[in-house]
């Protein structure tokens, strides 16, 4: 017997040793009783849904990372919906070892969310602000090509996304070139790469490569952190750029990325990206195929129609007497031409007749015609314009010269021939009573032969 760092006993074998599992069940003992259930707070990692309803991941700061594991989580986890890669939560659960692996990890109970974590943040704030540039804007998405010639693939030529792009290319278009453009798709500054061949494929001819008709960029799946670099501003920037339609095929259906966002067509995953950008030969094949019965059908019955018609012909009256056979429509032809002379010639009279009515019509308006009128026309408004003018001056002399005589008769001029006189003060008034003068007030006095200026005196 030998008493542990932590005071319990254990028994060990003949030769002094323990077996693997004695020990890794002694660990899952001590860590359950030591510390068993407990509130972890961490961001979460490598999330894995399975269809029996666990849910896998791993909870990470910046210093370590824990396996975790929720079991049936719609029935024994509430708050199962916060578990997101990238996501900030806090899990509560029991600490104990999975036997299999010898591995510590903390079955998860209940879960709540605690803010987002720093990559599911740093990824909102970049989608928030290409979106307010108007990267992501319908608007500069470039149309795919129906019939490609070359496509450029942006990939790992080890990973699996190449060949699953290359099977589904070679067995759906054949004729079609795949140019690889070998770049790392996860890994510090990997990001600059997949910026590079862009680039570079975008600008062909600068850079020696061959130029194509659409691009492909993406990579097979991963967590949020291997899938990380399609998630960086200068990837999502030289998509944008491109001249070259770009397609992106990033981890997995559920996975999406700035990249994806940016891109003009973005595919669930790289097999799926091949089969939208070429056509499938099968399909062309029967497409034609359809084409050709299609045209086919009514030219053979066309034909076969004329052969029946022909078939006819020799039977008939046609192989005893032509000529009576075609006398009828002969004759129908010279009346359809009578006809159409008759109509011709009558067309030409009723054209002949309009024109002759519009040279008379064009003579009578004649510039120099209308001229002349307006020219007479003026005449004689100047001419009554005179007599009028004339007339109303005569009629305004005469009213003015009896005017002038009712003045000379009614007014004070006559009356001072009388010998009457007005008398006015100093300040112009007229003086009608002797109070309004007092003495040594200076008053004017109009008679007929002018004014008499006096003083007015005491008597």
């Amino acid at each position: 017997m030998r008493v542990g760092e932590q005071g319990m006993q254990y028994r060990r074998g003949d030769d002094g040793a323990m077996s693997v599992t004695k020990l890794v069940r002694r660990m899952k003992n001590i860590l359950e009783i030591e510390i068993g259930d407990v509130w972890v707070e961490g961001e979460v990692s490598n999330l894995r849904k399975q269809a029996s309803g666990h849910y896998y991941f791993s909870l990470k700061d910046s210093q370590a990372q824990m396996g975790c594991a929720a079991f049936s989580v719609k029935r024994r986890c509430p708050g199962y919906e916060a578990l997101q890669d990238g996501a900030k939560v806090r899990v509560f659960g029991e600490v104990t070892v999975y036997e299999a692996r010898g591995q510590a990890q903390l079955i998860v109970k209940k879960v709540k969310p605690a803010g987002q974590g720093d990559l599911q943040a740093r990824y909102e704030a970049l989608k928030r602000k290409l979106h307010e540039e108007g990267v992501f804007e319908a608007s500069h998405k470039k149309e795919l090509p129906a019939f490609p010639q070359t496509i450029g693939l942006v990939t790992s030529p080890t990973g699996a996304a190449l060949q699953d792009m290359m099977n589904v290319l070679s067995r759906r278009a054949p004729w079609v070139k795949a140019v690889l453009y070998p770049i790392a798709v996860q890994g510090q500054g990997a990001e600059r790469g997949i910026a590079r061949a862009i680039q570079e494929l975008g600008e062909p001819e600068k850079h020696g490569l061959p130029r194509c008709d659409v691009i492909i960029t993406g990579r097979g799946g991963g967590s949020l952190e291997d899938l990380w670099n399609f998630n960086e501003e200068i990837v999502a920037r030289a998509i944008f750029a491109c001249s070259i339609p770009i397609v992106t095929a990033v981890g997995h259906e559920i996975d999406f990325t700035i990249a994806d966002f940016s891109a003009d067509v973005r595919a669930p995953t790289p097999s799926a990206a091949a089969e939208l950008v070429v056509p499938d030969a099968a399909e062309l094949r029967q497409r034609l195929q359809s084409l050709r019965d299609g045209l086919r059908r009514p030219v053979s019955e066309k034909l076969r129609h004329a052969r029946d018609l022909i078939r006819l012909a020799k039977r008939g009256v046609l192989a005893r007497d032509a000529e009576k056979v075609l006398r009828d429509p002969v004759l129908r032809l010279d009346e359809a031409r009578s006809a159409m002379s008759r109509a011709l010639k009558e067309c030409l009279r009723e054209l002949e007749i309009r024109v002759i009515d519009r040279r008379s019509a064009w003579r009578a308006r004649h510039p120099q015609i209308v001229v002349r009128q307006r020219q007479n026309g003026l005449q004689q408004f100047r001419t009554r314009y005179n007599l009028l003018v004339n007339h109303q001056l005569e009629r305004s002399a005469q009213r003015l010269e009896r005017a002038r005589g009712l003045l000379n008769t009614l007014g004070p001029e006559s009356a001072f021939k009388r010998g009457f006189s007005i008398t006015l003060t100093a300040e112009g008034k007229l003086v009608t009573d002797p109070k309004q003068v007092k003495e040594g007030d200076r008053i004017t006095t109009r008679v007929v032969g002018g004014t008499i200026e006096s003083e007015v005196r005491k008597e």
